[in-house]
This record gives structure tokens, sequence and C-alpha cells, in this order.
């Protein structure tokens, strides 16, 4: 049990220093012109993804750990920070928690985003349901699951938008 702690504890510093990162993004990317847009959804976010790493942690101390499932599941929280970060140094300056476009740069289409229009959404839909299964967490997977679909849909609609509107094609 005290390993899930360490691994919970290990994603809320990473979550720390995506923070770090996204503010000199953020800083840069205002510095260039950058425009910020949907900032209301953004406070739940921080709600949940924050919620998702205290629920992991409570729950836990109401369930089994099952070794097939749990070490599986880890296997996709690594899986899901390394895309995380391919995705996090593909964007370089340009990544953000935010929504903060440059108007006038190119669009990204190498790396994960060759493959994938939103690989970071990926990871995080990952991440939200293999994190609590680590540790048998199922009602924490279902809960976040079903809270971040809506937030996804309007995360990557303002995106489109934002990006449709300042990016060079």
């Amino acid at each position: 049990m005290t390993w899930y702690v360490v691994l919970v504890v290990l994603v809320g510093l990473e979550r720390v220093a995506e923070l770090v990162v996204s503010l000199r993004n953020a800083k840069w990317s205002f510095a260039q012109g950058g425009v910020e847009s949907g900032r209301g959804h953004y406070p739940f976010m921080v709600v949940l993804h924050t919620g998702l790493l205290v629920a992991c942690l409570v729950e836990s101390f109401h369930r089994p750990f099952i070794p097939a499932l749990g070490w599986t599941m880890f296997a996709l929280v690594v899986l899901s920070q390394a895309l995380r970060w391919w995705c996090i140094s593909v964007l370089g300056q340009q990544w953000n928690t935010r929504v903060i476009v440059v108007p006038g740069l190119h669009l990204v289409a190498r790396g994960p985003y060759k493959l994938l229009k939103h690989p970071n959404y990926v990871a995080v839909v990952i991440e939200g349901i293999a994190l609590p299964l680590v540790h048998t967490g199922w009602i924490t997977a279902v809960v976040f699951t079903l809270l971040n679909i809506p937030l996804l849909a309007v995360r990557i609609r303002t995106e489109e938008a934002a990006l449709n509107a300042a990016l060079v094609k």
C-alpha cells in the first residue's frame, strides 16, 4: 500500500512539474501575442484532476491490490506519462495546461500529433482509468471518466476553435 501512496504522490509531483512548464510557456506565449481561450472550464479541470489523486488515495484504503490488474494498470500509468511528456516535448513552448495560442504559428504535426489530433488527451483518459485501477479503485476510475467526458468535449472544442482562428495550417 505504501508504494501506491508513493506512486500517487509522484503523479502529483509530475502535475506540479507540468504547472511549472506551463507557467513558463504561458509567459512566452503572451510575450509573443498569445491569446487565451476557455478560461471558464479551467478551474473545473484543476479540481477534477486534483480530486482524482485524492480519490485514488481514499479508495485505495478500501480496496485490495490485485497483482494481475495492478501491474497491468501500473504499466499503463507509466505509458500515459511517457505519452504526456512526449506531447509536451514536441509542442515545446506552445504546450500549456491552458488554451493559449500564438497567432501565426504553424500547427504541430509531428511526433504523436502525426498520428492523433489530441494525443495528450489520450494520455489523460488512460491515466484517469489506470491510476485508480492500480489499486482496484474502480469507483474513482468510473467517476473520473464520467466527469472527464464533458470536460474533454468542452476542452477539445475550445482548442479547435482557438487553433483554427490563430494558426497557419
